[in-house]
């Protein structure tokens, strides 16, 4: 049986899945230092994604481009869950400075880079360390602060999400155009310095380190149905059409992966993603789906709602990010006064059902656009979706947190970033083919979709691409409805267990914590506060 000091036995009255007491006095000061760090991943490729044809412009590599973007996301997800693990095992707080440290690290190298090649070197770097920042952010959350106080500080986590979508291209324009490129990455040296700094100062908890054999069997299998899914995702109906040998392949090894993971976490004592979490409580799962979607809606209608404006509504594309503020705002508002009602009663259903239908009507709505449909319109269906978004996206991850041990926090966690990645993936992937399928017969020859270049065509033939944009992201918004509906299904499936103010829920009928966190103790473990 594991040794412990300052810690809780792990039998069934006492479980290390105890989550905290109370809440910390300076603990918003924490969460302050956990944001500034979730913020730096999230504003970094908003900044890279504006400064690109600048990049371009002086390194040159155009036919790579698509890597700088594909690098950092396919690193970021596949470092996602393993980050997660070790600081289950090794302690939150030195694994998540260290993920800020490599992020800072694969800032400064970016900004050194002389090629493009050498550019996507040190963007898969970077992609490491936004790994680990992801996975340990809501995993820290749920160690610091008890399952019924946790909404009390969702308005901070929508707020980042926010200034991310929103700051990220006003920051990546003002950069490029008044400093050198290289500053969209040098800008990252003083903002992780100071998160990495605060957070040595004031993040306390207690270190707690486990002697365990690291799952690298479960991390290659993985690493590898990761890998296949995302580069799958990416490449599918651009690079390689859908149905092509290709995309199958990647299809068939991202199967064959799964299969062989699950297989290999039944059997290891301390699995890279323990399976409990998925069947310990049914919330999780349903959880999962509701992230899922909301990671779909968040990069589809980032990505496709300024193009429709820009293309279709004629708006300027210098202050793009801020034509996303009638959606983003909504989430910010609706997200912190739905974390105070559901720290005030202790009930949450109702606020991812609630969420779900505003953004099925919401994206349905967006759905109907046309080449007439005036921006004023368009602006009260983003309202719609923000407000689902608010219900959604923040209550799903702590229905999430709810449902599993404080053993296992950081890999459940770790889930909970990496499906909002592969749900954006997934969803730009088949967004783009849906659009691309509308659009590519009626684009003009040499107009590659420049706004200069189609403002100089005819008008019939610049009215007939302009109504198939509208029809390409009428789909798309279509397709989202859809997914939005089936997660309201699943918000209907959720338990309402009552949110403790010390520790995660027991569920009926249970001796021990969601997730078995007693049932994940490794018998050769040593812990050590």
């Amino acid at each position: 049986m594991p040794t412990t000091a300052s810690l809780p036995s792990a039998g069934p009255s006492a479980s290390p899945s105890a989550g905290p007491t109370a809440v910390p006095k300076n603990v918003r000061w924490v969460l302050l230092g956990v944001m500034l760090a979730m913020l730096l991943s999230m504003l970094d490729n908003m900044v890279v994604s504006t400064a690109m044809p600048t990049i371009v412009g002086d390194l040159g590599g155009l036919e790579h481009i698509s890597w700088v973007v594909t690098a950092y996301t396919l690193v970021t997800a596949v470092t996602t869950p393993i980050w997660g693990k070790l600081g289950d095992l090794f302690g939150r707080k030195p694994l998540y400075l260290a993920s800020i440290a490599v992020f800072i690290i694969g800032s400064a190298l970016c900004g050194t880079s002389g090629s493009m090649g050498e550019l996507i070197a040190y963007r898969v770097v970077q992609g490491i360390g936004a790994g680990g920042i992801g996975a340990g952010a809501f995993a820290l959350i749920g160690a610091l602060v008890p399952p019924r106080e946790r909404g009390k500080y969702q308005g901070m986590t929508a707020s980042v999400m926010a200034i991310g979508t929103i700051g990220g291209p006003l920051l990546g324009g003002f950069v490029t155009g008044h400093f050198d490129w290289r500053w969209a990455f040098y800008i990252n040296l003083p903002l992780g310095l100071v998160a990495l700094v605060w957070l040595w100062r004031k993040l306390q908890i207690p270190a707690r380190r486990i002697q365990a054999k690291i799952d690298w069997a479960g991390i290659a299998l993985l690493t590898l149905s990761i890998t296949a899914v995302v580069l799958a995702a990416t490449w599918a109906g651009s690079t390689y059409a859908w149905g092509s040998w290709q995309i199958l392949s990647l299809g068939a090894a991202a199967l064959v992966g799964l299969a062989l993971f699950i297989r290999v976490e039944k059997r290891v004592s301390e699995p890279l993603l323990p399976l409990s979490v998925f069947t310990g409580h049914r919330n999780y799962p349903l959880a999962m789906v509701l992230v899922l979607a909301a990671g779909v809606v968040m990069f589809g209608a980032g990505l496709y709602l300024p193009l429709f404006q820009q293309t279709v509504q004629g708006a300027s594309a210098t202050n793009s990010g801020l034509l996303m503020l009638p959606m983003m705002i909504p989430v910010v508002i609706v997200s912190t006064i739905a974390g105070k009602v559901m720290s005030a009663t202790g009930k949450y259903k109702v606020f991812p059902v609630v969420g779900t239908l505003f953004l099925t009507a919401g994206l349905g709505l967006l759905a109907t656009m046309d080449a007439g449909t005036s921006s004023l319109l368009t602006s009260l269906y983003m309202v719609l979706v923000g407000i689902g978004l608010g219900f959604t996206l923040q209550m799903a991850g702590t229905i999430a947190q709810n449902s599993v041990s404080l053993r296992d926090m950081g890999a459940a966690m770790s889930s909970v970033s990496l499906f909002r990645t592969l749900g954006g993936s997934l969803g730009v992937a088949v967004f783009g083919s849906l659009f691309t399928r509308a659009v590519q017969p009626h684009l003009p020859a040499g107009a590659e979709g420049d706004p200069d270049a189609l403002r100089a065509l005819p008008a019939g033939a610049k009215d007939a691409y302009l109504g198939a944009v509208a029809t390409g992201t009428s789909h798309i918004f279509l397709t989202a409805a859809i997914l939005c509906g089936l997660a309201f299904l699943a918000a209907l499936f959720v338990v309402e267990v009552p949110l403790k103010k010390a520790g995660p829920p027991v569920p009926a009928g249970s001796t021990e914590a969601p997730g078995g966190a007693a049932a994940h103790q490794p018998s050769s473990a040593t812990t050590t506060a």
